[in-house]
């Protein structure tokens, strides 16, 4: 659990710590991905000393799908976290390694371009992400930020269970 002197300030902060929380409790011990503003809360608990898990930041997805495999491979629990233009990018790296050889992790993924109200350059990834994580065969949730408890945890044991590459969706800022 985080000391609650570390706790980030801003709006979706308390989901962050639900999330970073659940993760955590459930042996979740690093982290990696490409920060993205949906996710600044996250990242900021995850960068705070005080943080019970390591932080590995990535310059790219695809880094970081290959610093989180090589982690799984030696026996960690790691998590990536990433908008979703970089899952996008990162599609090779995981059709062709982590589905292959069954290396499979937890996504957090942002949802940038959600009901057309960002940049352009979102449009057409926030329109098709559930479909294209359907066509590629990936368990999807998106997080409740209402209900987060329960959404975290739907998702854990969805990803627990499966033992499958599955993605959490995170909507709002968090």
């Amino acid at each position: 659990m985080l000391p609650k002197s570390s706790l980030a300030a801003g709006p979706g902060t308390e989901v962050a710590e639900i999330l970073l929380n659940a993760f955590v409790t459930r042996g979740h011990s690093h982290f990696t991905g490409v920060p993205c503003s949906l996710l600044k809360g996250f990242f900021r608990l995850l960068e705070d000393p005080g943080c019970p898990a390591a932080y590995i930041p990535a310059p790219r997805e695809d880094s970081a799908l290959g610093v989180a495999s090589g982690l799984a491979v030696a026996g960690a629990r790691p998590v990536v976290l990433m908008q979703n233009s970089g899952l996008g990018y990162s599609l090779n790296v995981l059709t062709s390694f982590n589905l292959i050889y069954d290396v499979h992790l937890p996504l957090v993924v942002s949802w940038r371009g959600h009901g057309g109200n960002d940049a352009v350059e979102h449009d057409v990834i926030g329109r098709e992400l559930t479909r294209l994580l359907d066509v590629f065969g990936l368990p999807w949730m998106v997080l409740d930020n209402a209900h987060p408890e329960d959404s975290v945890e739907a998702f854990l044991k969805q990803y627990d269970d499966g033992r499958s590459t599955a993605v959490l969706i995170v909507r709002e800022g968090i």
